[in-house]
């Protein structure tokens, strides 16, 4: 899956539509077969913003981020990436339009180098070698460029995956659930690194996730979804905590 997100395309550039949001998501329907899982939900993502989506497991998160990508076909709705109309491009096409993305579970490939890893995210840009400005992110992976993929902790692979992305020089970057498996101390210098990323970078960040306390961490606004409509948002300044967390409740 993630040879053919990442592969380059000659076609067309997508179609511009109305919107100065990075990322404008309008009356989004994604179904699985005759189910429908996301009931039309519309979401603008602002220049340099990050928003959090959170919700319980079997609540359309995943779906949700995979539709975004073009992973999972969407029934009716729009997606626009600064302005461009990517709805309905395939996956690869979607990475040459801005969007960067860390699937669950990370994906990366375990017995190439964290360098030949990272290499992949480059085809998009024409660039021959991995930037300074990625291993400066992520010193850790500079020390181990030449390590396979499979041989990294949990975290560095977390690291990794986000710095593959990065490598597409996107303008949204999403990630679904980036704190799977993750130790609580790597968890809070990942908050810091993606608001660094954000910060000097100027992308927008989309993180769909369970733990609360990444997402007050790292989110400007937090977005609830529950049974594939957002149920509750707010931003992270004003935020009900209590509220939120019996979201998240089984």
């Amino acid at each position: 899956m993630l040879q053919n997100l990442l592969r380059a395309t000659n076609a067309a550039p997508p179609v511009a539509i109305e919107g100065s949001a990075a990322l404008r998501v309008s009356g989004l329907h994604v179904a699985y077969g005759e189910s429908e899982v996301i009931h039309g939900i519309d979401l603008d993502v602002a220049p340099g913003e990050i928003v959090a989506i959170m919700g319980r497991n079997g609540m359309g998160k995943t779906t949700l981020m995979k539709s975004l990508m073009g992973i999972i076909p969407s029934r009716s709705g729009t997606v626009a990436v600064g302005g461009a109309n990517v709805t309905g491009l395939k996956s690869h096409r979607r990475v040459a339009a801005g969007i960067g993305y860390v699937p669950q579970g990370r994906q990366i490939f375990s017995t190439m180098t964290v360098e030949e890893n990272i290499e992949t995210g480059l085809t998009v840009t024409g660039n021959a070698a991995v930037p300074a400005s990625i291993y400066d992110l992520f010193p850790v992976l500079l020390e181990m460029r030449r390590r396979r993929g499979g041989n990294l902790s949990g975290g560095q692979q977390q690291q990794l995956a986000i710095a593959r992305a990065l490598a597409a020089e996107p303008k949204v970057l999403l990630l679904d659930e980036p704190t799977e498996g993750i130790q609580p101390s790597i968890i809070r210098d990942m908050a810091r690194t993606l608001k660094k990323i954000r910060d000097e970078r100027g992308l927008s960040v989309v993180v769909s996730e369970q733990v609360l306390s990444f997402a007050l961490d790292v989110a400007d606004r937090v977005l609830v979804i529950e049974n594939g409509r957002i149920a509750h948002e707010s931003p992270r300044d004003s935020i009900d905590e209590a509220k939120v967390s019996r979201f998240l409740s089984v």
